[in-house]
C-alpha cells in the first residue's frame, strides 16, 4: 500500500445494512494493514476549522513570555502550553522542532472517574480561544465515537462496546507549531518517528506537507489527505487491545527542503483517549494459536503514564 485510503463517514450513518457494512471492512482493512486513512464528510465543519486555524495562530504569535506563563510544570504538559523542544520520540535524544497547547475533555461533576483530570488553562489575551477550541474537541470527539463503533463491529463485539469508554474520555486536542527552521538542525526533525499513544488520532489538515507513514514494506510514505479530510490512525492502546491486529504504524513529520525553511507549519491532532479504568487486555477474540497473547494486561491510566515518562513530559 502506497498511499492512505479515503473513506466517507456517511456510509457508514447510512440507512442501508449493506452500505454501512462497506464501510466496516473498508475501515478495519485498511486498519490491519496500514494503520491509517483519511475521512470525509466528518462532523468538523469548515467554518470552525477555519476559526480554530485562526486561534491558535494567534496564540504561537504570542511573545514567547506570555506564552511561557501557560506553561505548567505541575501538569506534565497535559493541559495549557508546552514550549519548543521539551518533547521527543521515544527512543530520541533531541527534542522535536515543536512547541504545542492542549485542550483536554473537563472534570465533570459527579463523575468519579473523571476526578483526575485537569483543567484546561483560560488563555486571557484571547478571548475566542478556549471557546473555539473546545467546539473542535467536541466535534472530534463524535467523530471518533462513531468511527470506534465501526471498530468495534469490525472486531466482532457490540457496536457500543466503546461507548461507555469514550464518553468522557481522557482525549487532548492538540494544537502545535513547527516554527521556520532557521539553521540546519543536528539530528532532529519536526517530530521524531514514532507511534501515537491512544486509541485512535483524528488529525486536522496540516498547512504544509511533512507528514510520512511506515508502510509494511518499511517504506516512507507521504499521508497527503484531500482538502477538508481527516487523516485517521490507529494508536497504540488499540493495538494492545486488539493483540497487534489493529497496526498502530509508526509515522513521522520530516523537516521542509532548504528553500521551505522559512514556512512555518500548523497541525492540530485530536488524540481520542478512553477512561483512565478502562483495562487494555488483549481481547480473546484476537488471541489464537498463530496469534498468541502479546501483552500483559494493564488500565490505561498506567499505559499513559508509562508513556509519558518515556517522551520526557513527565521526569
Amino acid at each position: 500500500m502506497n498511499t492512505i485510503p479515503s473513506l466517507d463517514l456517511s456510509l457508514f450513518l447510512s440507512d442501508d445494512t449493506a452500505t454501512k457494512h462497506q464501510f466496516v471492512v473498508d475501515l478495519g482493512n485498511a486498519f490491519e494493514e496500514i494503520g491509517f486513512i483519511s475521512l470525509k464528510n466528518h462532523f468538523l465543519s469548515e467554518a470552525l476549522t477555519t476559526e480554530l486555524h485562526k486561534e491558535i495562530k494567534a496564540f504561537f504569535d504570542l511573545p514567547k513570555s506570555i506564552k511561557e506563563n501557560y506553561e505548567i510544570s505541575e501538569l506534565h504538559g497535559q493541559r495549557g502550553y508546552t514550549s519548543f523542544g521539551k518533547e521527543q520520540a521515544v527512543g530520541q535524544k533531541k527534542g522535536d522542532l515543536k512547541e504545542f497547547w492542549h485542550f483536554g475533555q473537563e472534570p465533570q461533576v459527579g463523575l468519579e472517574y473523571t476526578k483526575d483530570y485537569h483543567k484546561n488553562i483560560q488563555v486571557t489575551e484571547l478571548p475566542n480561544f478556549n471557546k473555539v477550541g473546545m467546539e473542535a474537541f467536541k466535534m472530534l470527539e463524535k467523530t471518533g465515537q462513531y468511527l470506534l463503533k465501526a471498530i468495534a463491529l469490525y472486531l466482532k463485539l457490540p457496536e457500543n462496546y466503546f461507548d461507555q469508554w469514550s464518553t468522557n474520555g481522557n482525549s487532548i486536542l492538540r494544537p502545535i507549531h513547527y516554527p521556520p527552521i532557521t539553521e540546519a538542525p543536528e539530528d532532529a526533525v519536526r517530530a521524531g518517528a514514532h507511534g501515537d499513544i491512544n486509541l485512535i488520532t483524528l488529525l486536522m489538515g496540516a498547512s504544509t506537507g511533512g507528514l510520512q507513514v511506515l508502510n509494511k514494506q518499511k517504506k516512507w510514505i507521504d499521508a497527503a489527505p484531500h482538502e477538508n479530510e481527516l487523516v485517521i490512525n490507529v494508536g497504540d492502546m488499540l493495538e494492545r487491545l486488539t493483540n497487534n491486529k489493529l497496526r498502530s504504524t509508526i509515522h513521522r513529520v520530516i523537516n521542509p527542503p532548504k528553500e521551505s525553511w522559512h514556512e512555518p507549519r500548523y497541525s492540530i491532532p485530536f488524540f481520542m483517549h478512553p477512561r483512565l479504568d478502562m483495562p487494555l487486555n488483549c481481547l480473546e477474540q484476537c488471541i489464537t494459536e498463530q496469534q498468541p497473547k502479546a501483552y500483559e494486561d494493564i488500565l490505561a491510566g498506567d499505559f499513559l503514564y508509562e508513556r509519558l515518562v518515556a517522551i520526557g513530559l513527565i521526569n
